[in-house]
């Protein structure tokens, strides 16, 4: 099932939807999976596996020391898209890589989306990607049942906004404020102001990520947008107090 569709089949029995984030190999590929089955049970229904990479940009610290500390380890771009395809083969929720170009163009555009493909993807998000050069990834993507999902942020001005929206497939990734994950971001009048802009400016569903943590924020988001995404607190959630520490920041989140 296309990722639109699929977002709208889940819309209907649920007035906000759940996406997160894992770091592939970070601490290892079976703490990956030990939080994969915690978000699984508590009704995620996307999650982003993140490939590491050398220079994640849009990251705040807490993922560009987990993407160091992968490469550090060992972990290949081989052993995400096995562990991807693993991960869309066991669990009810679609599965969307997240990465930097350079991963797809030095594979080659068509290779990367050929193997997103056979692997279970259903699109991928590439924050550093600009739109004006996207047509030939954008054509493979289209080839291989994929949805290239596109960022809008608080600085894009209003014009950009609409040729985001038009262009956007799957759904809008809202980057709620300026700057890089990982920080709290005050759900505020600015913040409800940006959201009806970005929700006017596509038909697509909206997304809404950096600094989502809390069941607070939710309640916030509930009719401004159809996904809230939860990241760097999921990640951190984890390092300080492991499963047990997990289940219980879900329980508390969509209790």
């Amino acid at each position: 099932m296309p990722l639109e569709s699929y977002l709208r089949d889940q819309r209907k029995s649920k007035d906000l939807l759940l996406m997160t984030h894992c770091v592939c190999g970070f601490p290892s590929f079976e703490d990956n999976w030990k939080e994969l089955e915690i978000m699984a049970a508590a009704g995620v229904s996307v999650i982003e596996l993140q490939f590491p990479f050398s220079e994640p940009s849009a990251d705040g610290p807490t993922f560009v020391r987990a993407n160091q500390v992968a490469l550090a380890n060992g972990v290949t771009i081989e052993q995400c898209f096995a562990f991807l395809e693993k991960v869309a083969k066991h669990f009810p929720f679609k599965v969307l890589m997240m990465g930097y170009v350079n991963t797809a163009f030095k594979m080659g555009f068509e290779k990367f989306c050929a193997r997103l493909e056979a692997c279970g993807a259903v699109g991928f998000i590439l924050p550093d990607f600009p739109l004006e050069e996207s047509a030939e990834l954008f054509a493979a993507a289209a080839k291989h049942h994929l949805a290239p999902v596109i960022l809008m942020t608080p600085t894009t001005p209003d014009d950009r906004l609409k040729k985001l929206g038009a262009a956007a497939q799957g759904f809008v990734y809202a980057v709620a404020r300026k700057g890089v994950t990982g920080v709290k971001t005050d759900m505020d009048d600015e913040t409800r102001l940006f959201l009806a802009k970005c929700r006017a400016a596509t038909a697509v569903p909206l997304a809404v990520g950096f600094g989502v943590q809390t069941k607070a924020d939710l309640d916030f988001l509930r009719g401004k947008c159809d996904i809230a995404i939860i990241g760097t607190a999921v990640l951190r959630i984890w390092e300080k107090d492991g499963e047990a520490g997990l289940k219980k920041f879900f329980k508390e989140l969509v209790g």
